[in-house]
């Protein structure tokens, strides 16, 4: 079978469906519903050998990279809890991944509470485990209360940028749900519910730390790091000529932190993903302004339906080499998965 290679497919482990249940995004998922709805949420994402794979042989999907459904270890403001949470999500879905490696693969869960811990985990993860690079969710929650946040473009994470340029494997930068402060009325988010999530929130504030990865220097210090982002690149592609316009000026040459440009960085250190983000017009935009080799194919299981992410695709109008690159090839090369190109 020669199929697709969707490479950001959510999953949930036994341990993780207690500890962070799901009754807390429950009302921002679903405004207005109850628990009841959850079950079946949950049983969506602890499925892998049984619907999923069904779905993937109907549509043509020939292999998933799974991960540990948002927010994960980062959601999770006690490090030691964190630190054991992703230890736990990646010894099961090492497990799993074993019962059918060719059908799937993953990507480790990190606690970023403390930059060793996550490079040590990562490390583990792929020399012990067989993972192909690993995944957070947008910033660490932090703090007694939670209320902490801490983002990874700060030197105090260049050892986990080290240990991810040695292993030479991606990490994946994926959204989250505002956290409760975000929520209080008279924020931005707590008084405007309706633009949490998938459709406005999460690319809103994943492009933020996005751009503060790559503007940090981090690419400048470990030039081999790979990242990828999903959702056609949470819109950062399309504001890239800006970006860069602004950046680029005299003014901030002098004090900016990076050597390069944004779009420099977008073609030699970050690749995007069609998860979730089902425009062709936009694929076909990402490509030229990026390049073919930074474009992939993801789907966002279970979140959206495998049967929706393989009709779009096999309507998208590329040439068919081009189609081939984003469907397989592409992920093939970046992961150094064990597949035929």
């Amino acid at each position: 079978m020669r199929g697709t290679i969707a490479i950001e497919e959510a999953i949930i482990d036994p341990a993780g469906v207690e500890a962070h249940t799901f009754a807390q995004f429950q009302n921002l998922m679903r405004p207005g519903s109850d628990d009841s709805g959850l079950t079946a949420h949950e049983r969506r994402l602890l499925d892998i050998h049984d619907g999923r794979l069904k779905s993937m042989d109907e549509h043509g999907v020939e292999y998933m990279l799974l991960s540990l459904t948002s927010p994960g270890a980062q959601g999770e403001p006690d490090p030691e809890n964190a630190k054991k949470m992703a230890q736990v999500a990646n010894d099961y879905l090492a497990g799993e991944v074993k019962k059918n490696p060719k059908r799937f693969g993953a990507f480790a869960a990190l606690s970023m509470h403390n930059a060793q811990d996550a490079a040590d985990e990562l490390r583990r993860a792929v020399k012990e485990l067989g993972m192909f690079g690993g995944l957070v969710n947008d910033f660490q929650s932090t703090g007694t209360d939670g209320k902490g946040k801490v983002y990874f473009d700060t030197r105090d994470y260049d050892i986990f940028w080290e240990t991810v340029q040695e292993l030479d494997v991606p990490i994946y930068f994926h959204p989250r749900f505002a956290i409760k402060q975000d929520l209080q009325s008279g924020t931005r988010y707590g008084d405007r519910k309706h633009l949490l999530g998938a459709g406005v929130q999460f690319h809103l504030d994943l492009s933020w730390h996005l751009y503060a990865v790559c503007s940090s220097g981090i690419f400048d210090r470990y030039p081999k790091v790979q990242i990828v982002a999903g959702h056609l690149g949470e819109n950062i592609p399309f504001n890239l000529w800006r970006a860069n316009h602004w950046i680029n000026h005299p003014w901030k040459r002098d004090s900016r932190p990076m050597k390069q440009d944004y779009g420099y960085y977008w073609k030699h250190n970050v690749s995007i993903t069609t998860s979730g983000n089902f425009n062709t017009r936009g694929l076909k935009y990402c490509i030229e302004e990026l390049g073919l080799d930074r474009c992939l194919f993801a789907i966002d299981t279970p979140y959206e339906q495998v049967e929706e992410g393989q009709n779009w695709w096999k309507s998208v109008d590329l040439p068919e080499d081009q189609k081939q690159a984003v469907a397989r090839t592409n992920a093939i090369r970046l992961f150094k998965l064990p597949l035929e190109e």
